[in-house]
């Protein structure tokens, strides 16, 4: 048996367009994931965010969802295009249904974590520039001040941005999701006003919410060279720096690596001069904890493309539904790495995908997320052994919901949902993760 300490975290996540649905109500402005949704080609199947789980219209029978399966804390996203639909004009009811949110949490005493950016950037914004616009700063800032003014009275956990590394890399490089850009310097100008706009945040938020936690919520997928050749040893040195150091570094206070500056120099945006006077300061604001979300690793191989390629291809066995390799061990050694962050930790995402779905009883057994769920926190509980300053974790997700460029094809959830009826199954592992959380962290059989 694996215990965890008395006061460790057990959560829930989710984010707003992956589950809230009502895309119109109440003067919500359409979203850069609206408009991706509805250019040909971009996601799965044409599916959309305009129903997903129709939280909005759920709010209550979720949230006695969660008191049942006993959890202390919830994290969520607010709907940037709901609380000022144009980016920049605040909408009256914008923050109605975060206000009921939170005081449903509070009230079934269930701690709300609240993350203000989880991709759904006002196309507003987007057509004015985007994140490689210096102007979505000023703008996310005027964001952050509504909703903390409106909430920070009763919400004591605060993360400014959830993964920037995809909203820059798959949003402006790759063009994967939203908004569908394919540019290196678009991508990190993005990257560098995201991060930007989060250390302007700071301030912001503990001037609103006095004595709140405020943090930042980054993915690591740890780097590992497909073999000693140096040419492979470089592969995962560039990948570690273009996934994980560019983004955790500057926030740390380090910078921005030496080597990506050097390796990026063809693709700055006018050169160096991006970076302006007091910008690293700026993102370097002192956080209070660290948001880490893990899913797996990744192989490296140099096969003298421009980009490394990764190679894992594990056998079915070791593999989740969307493809990922089940690696727990990369947890352990990503949270030894970030002892010498200085901050508490607390994972904020981790989870699998895999497609299991109603018996003819109508219970879901999803075996193999329960036997990933337990790997990872065996995982975690080594790293807290060996020194890491781990204080949550938060399974993805609380319901299956829309998958981003994957549509409706991969459910992460603990919760099944039929996407038709809207009706919420428990899976096998809702009913194991919540016995976790009740039983102080005991992990059972």
């Amino acid at each position: 048996m694996t215990s965890f300490p008395p006061g460790f975290l057990w959560g829930l996540a989710t984010s707003s367009y992956q589950i809230e649905g009502a895309v119109h109500l109440d003067g919500r402005g359409p979203s850069i994931w609206d408009t991706f949704c509805r250019t040909p080609g971009r996601v799965r199947e044409g599916h959309t965010g305009d129903v997903a789980c129709d939280h909005v219209h759920r709010l209550e029978e979720d949230l006695d969802l969660l008191a049942a399966l006993g959890v202390g804390a919830y994290r969520f996203s607010v709907a940037w295009p709901r609380v000022l639909p144009d980016g920049v004009t605040p909408h009256p009811r914008g923050l109605d249904f975060y206000d009921r949110l939170v005081d449903g949490l509070l009230a079934r005493g269930i701690q709300p974590w609240l993350t203000l950016y989880h991709w759904d950037l006002p196309q507003a914004l987007e057509d004015r520039g985007g994140w490689p616009w210096r102007g979505t700063v000023d703008a996310f800032c005027r964001f952050a001040d509504l909703t903390s003014r409106r909430l920070g009275d009763r919400v004591e956990t605060w993360l400014t941005h959830n993964e920037p590394w995809c909203a820059s890399m798959l949003g402006y490089q790759s063009g994967i999701h939203a908004p569908g850009r394919q540019s290196w310097p678009d991508a990190l100008a993005a990257a560098h006003h995201l991060l930007l706009s989060h250390g302007a945040a700071v301030p912001i938020l503990r001037a609103n919410a006095p004595g709140a936690k405020v943090g930042i919520t980054l993915n690591f997928t740890p780097a590992t060279p497909a073999s000693t050749d140096p040419a492979d040893v470089d592969a995962a040195r560039w990948f570690d720096g273009w996934f994980n150091r560019w983004f955790l570094d500057p926030v740390l206070g380090r910078g921005y690596p030496e080597d990506m500056l050097r390796d990026y120099a063809p693709h700055l945006p006018d050169g160096p001069t991006f970076l302006q006077p007091g910008d690293l300061q700026t993102i370097a604001a002192p956080l209070d904890l660290l948001g880490v979300n893990y899913y797996t690793r990744a192989i490296l191989r140099a096969d003298g493309a421009a980009l490394p390629r990764e190679v894992p291809d594990p056998p079915p066995e070791r593999r989740t539904g969307i493809g990922w390799e089940i690696w727990p061990d990369g947890l352990h050694t990503l949270l030894l790495r970030l002892r010498d962050a200085g901050l508490p930790l607390y994972i904020t995402e981790a989870g699998a995908a895999w497609e299991t779905g109603p018996d003819a009883h109508g219970e879901v057994h999803d075996a193999r997320r329960v036997a990933w769920l337990d790997a990872h926190l065996r995982a975690a509980r080594r790293a807290m052994e060996d020194g890491a300053d781990l204080r949550g974790f938060f399974a993805w997700s609380m319901l299956d919901n829309f998958e981003w460029a994957e549509g409706y094809t991969q459910r992460f959830g603990l919760v099944w949902v039929d996407f038709e009826t809207q009706r919420r199954i428990p899976k096998q592992s809702a009913r194991w993760f919540a016995a976790c959380a009740r039983q102080n962290g005991l992990i059972p059989c």
